[in-house]
């Protein structure tokens, strides 16, 4: 297998320097097995600053980006910025992007494409609501239609999350959908090098039970 485990930390908008200084100086101190790539999802307004903190053997994303370069935008990022702060990576179509600010499929697919043209690696979430799973709507959003150049897909059934559901038992069979999907739409070499995460209220009690299931190749953590 090409890929590593991956696990990326989405800070979601908390933290202030004085907080996330004192996470970084604890994160620093840690020992990151070399099989393993950790990225932390920062703020964009601390982007810059988390850089310039954080050691070199963890990444950072920025939380969102847009589909341009450049422009009349108001409150934008672009993919150029994000790089500008040293950044490589950004997470792309969150459920809470979609679900509160709503953002649509072929929204997140053209930032998905600008970011790769840009040279950013993309975390790219899918998922479904609960009102879709249990309204027979479940749909597993939509994997982005676009070059796999380093692309992470996170699976995020946002209907397990804080609902005492759990997404175990469909997790395996997801996963293997995604994977078969990736192989017939994209390529076998090019599948072999993406990474499918589970983004489902994943806690330091379950991380090794969830981890030991076939297809899946890390974890994008929110509140734990």
């Amino acid at each position: 297998m090409t890929r590593k485990f991956f696990v990326g930390g989405n800070w979601k908008m908390n933290g202030d320097k004085k907080s996330l200084g004192e996470l970084i100086q604890t994160m620093n101190g840690a020992k990151v097995d070399s099989n393993v790539d950790v990225v932390c999802g920062s703020p964009s307004i601390y982007l810059d600053f988390v850089r310039s903190k954080l050691d070199a053997k963890f990444g950072v994303a920025a939380q969102n980006c847009y589909k341009t370069a450049k422009g009349a935008f108001t409150g934008e990022i672009s993919p150029a910025m994000i790089k500008d702060c040293g950044v490589n990576w950004v997470i792309l179509g969150h459920s809470e992007r979609r679900h509160v600010f709503g953002e649509s499929d072929e929204l997140i697919g053209q930032k998905t494409a600008h970011a790769l043209e840009n040279g950013l690696g993309v975390i790219a979430c899918i998922g479904a609501k609960l009102d879709e799973r249990e309204g027979r709507h479940h749909r597993e959003g939509s994997a982005p239609n676009t070059p796999p150049l380093k692309v992470v897909l996170a699976y995020e059934p946002v209907w397990a999350i804080g609902t005492g559901k759990t997404a175990s038992p469909q997790l395996r069979r997801v996963h293997e959908k995604l994977r078969a999907w990736l192989k017939t739409n994209v390529s076998e070499a090019l599948c072999s090098r993406i990474c499918l995460c589970f983004s489902g209220s994943v806690t330091g009690g379950t991380c090794k039970e969830l981890a030991a299931q076939k297809d899946v190749d890390g974890f994008l953590v929110g509140g734990a």
